[in-house]
C-alpha cells in the first residue's frame, strides 16, 4: 500500500480497534471519489471512524445530527436580512464542509434526506435560484440504524444509489474488544490525531488511483456481473449504470491501495459486497437476506472471463 495510505490506516486504527478491512473500505471509497452508508447498530464506532477520518486526513469537517424535526434549510443554509445593507446575506449551513458526517440518517424525513441528493451527485447546491459549489474534495458519510428500530424512515432507493459503497462495522472480536476495555477513552484521543497528508496530497492520491488500468477482459468482467444482476429473477431490480462505475472505481481504488497498478477480478470482488449489498434485493424471503449473501451469490454464479 502507497506510505501515505499506511499511515492513515494505522493511525485510524488506534482508535478503532480490529476494523482494518472497514478502514481501507471506506479510504477506498474517498479516493474513489464517492461517499459511504455506514449501517449497523448504534455504540460499534460509526461516529468515531468518520472523525478519525476526517481528523487523519486534515479536512474541515461537520456533523449533522439528523432528526425528524429538521429541515433543509437547517443543512443547506438560510439567507437572513441584513439591516445595515439592506440586503439578505447567505449564511452557509454545515453542507458547506470537506467531510460531512449525516449522523443517523434515516430518522429525518425524506424531505430533509432529499436535501443531500444534489450535494452528492454534483458537488453543488442549489438554493434560492442560485447554485453554490461545495468545497473539494466533498465526502458524505452516513449512518443508518437498522430500519427495524423505533423512529426510522427508509431510504429511497434513489438516495440509496447515491452511495458508492454501504458497510457494517459490526461487534469486535474478542481481543480488539478487550484492547478497547482496557484503553483510553476513544473520545479523548481523537483530539490527539494528527494530519497524515493534505488535502492536495489526497487529490493527488484521487487522480492516481482513477488512472489505474482496467483492461478490456476486466471491463467484460463488470459488465456480466451488472449484465447477470438484470436478467436473473432472483432480483427485484438489477444493477444501474451507475453501479457498474461504481464498482470499477472502487476496485480502481483497491488496487490503488494494495500498490498495483491494474486492477484484477479478485479486486472487484473484494468491493463487490459494499457496492452492491444497498442495490440488489432478492424477490425471495421479504428482506430477510443479507447484503453479504446476495453478493457473495452474485459473485459464485458470474465466472471470470
Amino acid at each position: 500500500m502507497n506510505r501515505q495510505l499506511e499511515r492513515v490506516v494505522a493511525q485510524i486504527g488506534q482508535v478503532l480497534f480490529g476494523k482494518e478491512q472497514q478502514i481501507r473500505l471506506a479510504i477506498a471509497c474517498l479516493l474513489a471519489r464517492g461517499h459511504l452508508l455506514i449501517e449497523d447498530i448504534p455504540g460499534v464506532g460509526k461516529t468515531t471512524l468518520a472523525h478519525a477520518l476526517a481528523a487523519t486526513l486534515g479536512l474541515q469537517f461537520q456533523r449533522i445530527q439528523f432528526t425528524s424535526d429538521l429541515l433543509p434549510a437547517d443543512i443547506l443554509g438560510v439567507s437572513i436580512y441584513d439591516r445595515e445593507t439592506g440586503k439578505f446575506r447567505f449564511h452557509p449551513g454545515p453542507i458547506f464542509s470537506q467531510i460531512i458526517l449525516a449522523d443517523e440518517v434515516n430518522r429525518a424525513t425524506p424531505k430533509s434526506q432529499s436535501a443531500l441528493l444534489e450535494a452528492m451527485e454534483e458537488h453543488q447546491v442549489t438554493i434560492e435560484g442560485e447554485t453554490r459549489a461545495l468545497p473539494e474534495p466533498f465526502f458524505v458519510i452516513a449512518t443508518q440504524n437498522p430500519s427495524h428500530q423505533i423512529g426510522t424512515f427508509p431510504l429511497p432507493e434513489s438516495q440509496l444509489d447515491r452511495f458508492l459503497m454501504r458497510i457494517t462495522l459490526g461487534y469486535p472480536d474478542a481481543s480488539a474488544e478487550r484492547a478497547l476495555l482496557q484503553a483510553t477513552d476513544r473520545r479523548e484521543l481523537l483530539p490527539q490525531l494528527t494530519p497524515c497528508i493534505t488535502p492536495e496530497e489526497l487529490a493527488a492520491l484521487q487522480r492516481a488511483a482513477h488512472n489505474v488500468h482496467a483492461s478490456p477482459a476486466l471491463l467484460d468482467y463488470v459488465q456480466a456481473l451488472a449484465d447477470y444482476s438484470r436478467k436473473c429473477a432472483d432480483y427485484v431490480n438489477g444493477l444501474s449504470p451507475r453501479a457498474a462505475l461504481a464498482l470499477l472505481n472502487a476496485a480502481r481504488a483497491w488496487t490503488f491501495m494494495d500498490g498495483r497498478n491494474q486492477v484484477l477480478p479478485e479486486d472487484v470482488q473484494a468491493i463487490v459486497p459494499g457496492v452492491v449489498s444497498h442495490r440488489l434485493h432478492t424477490t425471495r424471503d421479504h428482506g430477510r437476506v443479507s447484503g453479504t449473501a446476495i453478493a457473495e451469490q452474485l459473485i459464485e454464479a458470474v465466472p471470470i472471463p
